[in-house]
This record gives structure tokens, sequence and C-alpha cells, in this order.
């Protein structure tokens, strides 16, 4: 599928990477010769995405420069303005609505994240299910927060270890656990369809909405997937593209 339109969350402080983004934003920050920033472009406009969202804050004027400095990457680029308050996930994605309302699903992916996800195969399954979110998932149980899900792969719930803290939306049998990848793709209804306004977490509405909507898992275990939130995880990255791997 061509002509996608996506969102890229740009906008958090970074501080797990902290001294590194006292001076540049999180996207800036550099694995393997590329900025986070350009590594999300460039993939995304490798799956035929033409159309981009960034939201900005820390350092927001760097990350423009930047993606003026690179003529836009080609691609219609534009900018969601959250200096004077940072919005979070949910409050981020809101702001930026008339950047991405239609009637075209669309992408949304966390700048700090790096994977060779398949989005047009994500997309095809997104429109089978009609489904109004749909959350790309991995096993990773060493992870602390987990998102449950049913036999079908729609969203129940979720826990965290760190809190003690299990929430459940749907009470369902035989729920799985899998850990959110920072990637989906949303149908515009969402805007329409959440409660929530100012300030909040994009899981706390999708907890919401998966009661009377579809939410769904899609499992992506074969990729190649970093979060690069933390000093320990771009080493790690690092010497995966050091071995050769784009």
């Amino acid at each position: 599928m061509l002509n996608m339109k996506a969102m890229i969350f740009a906008a958090g402080m970074g501080t797990r990477l902290r001294p590194l983004t006292d001076t540049i934003p999180k996207a800036l920050v550099e694995v393997a010769g590329k900025t986070l920033l350009e590594r999300a472009i460039l993939h995304l406009a490798s799956q035929g995405v033409t159309y981009i969202v960034i939201n900005v804050h820390h350092h927001a004027d760097q990350i423009i420069r930047f993606v003026q400095n690179h003529g836009y990457f080609g691609l219609n680029i534009f900018f969601s303005d959250e200096s004077n308050e940072l919005l979070e996930t949910g409050g981020g994605l809101l702001k930026a609505e008339k950047h991405l309302i239609g009637k075209e699903p669309f992408v949304v992916i966390n700048s700090d994240v790096i994977s060779n996800i398949n989005i047009p195969d994500m997309m095809e399954a997104h429109k089978k299910n009609k489904a109004l979110v749909t959350l790309a998932v991995r096993n990773r149980p060493q992870s602390s927060r987990q998102l449950l899900f049913d036999e079908n792969r729609h969203l129940c719930g979720k826990t965290d270890r760190n809190k003690g803290l299990v929430q459940i939306s749907l009470e369902k049998p035989n729920l799985s656990e899998f850990a959110f990848s920072g990637i989906q793709i949303v149908s515009p209804e969402w805007f329409s369809k959440q409660k929530y306004s100012g300030k909040f977490s994009i899981i706390d509405a999708y907890l919401e909405l998966c009661k009377t909507n579809k939410i769904i898992a899609f499992l992506h275990d074969d990729d190649y997937w970093f979060d690069v939130g933390s000093i320990e995880k771009i080493e790690e990255a690092e010497k995966f593209f050091s071995n050769g791997k784009r």
C-alpha cells in the first residue's frame, strides 16, 4: 500500500538517555551513524509512507532544523508543536488530529524504536480485522509491562510487575501476555470514539476503548526490534548494526 500517513512520537524528554539528551532531543541520538529520527523516517518511507507528522517538545528547534536540512527526506513532513506542554502519547496523537484525519488508517511509531517490521502486512491485518487499532507486539517475557489479549488477540488488559498492577478491561479466559512494540495502526475513528483530553497515555485510552471496539495484536517476533531508550540498549543496537544489518 502506498501513500500512507504516519506519526512519529519525538517529543519525549529522553531522561533515561541523559547526559546525551541534556543537549539534544532523544530523536537525534545516533545509533550506528544514523539518528533515531532518520531511521524511523527512512523505514516508514520504504514501507510506502509519504506523509509524516512529528510531535516535538524537548529541543524542538533541533528536530525541525534537522528535517529541514535533509530536505524533508523528499516527503510531506509536518510538525505538531508541544513546546508549551508535553502531552504524552494519547494527548500527542489527539493534538495532531488535523494532520491525520481522513478515511484511511495511519501508522504511529515511537522515535526510540528501531525495527524492520512490515507495515503493509500490518495494515492488511488491520483492515482484514476491521480493527480500530492494531498494536505490534512481541513475546518479551523479560519486560515488566505486558498487554493482555484473549485467544482472538483482542486487547483485554495490562500488567505492570514493577507496580504490582493488573488491570482487566474485559474478563476473558486464558489471557496471553505480549509486550507492546511502540508501533501501531490507528483508524481515524479513534479521534471521535476516545473520551480523553489534554495529557494522557494512549494505552489508557485503548484499555477503555477495547470494551466496545476491536483493538488487535499483530505479532512480529520474526522481525528485529530495539527499544533504544537507554544507553545499554543503544550499545546492544550498535553491536547488531555493526554486523552489517540495516
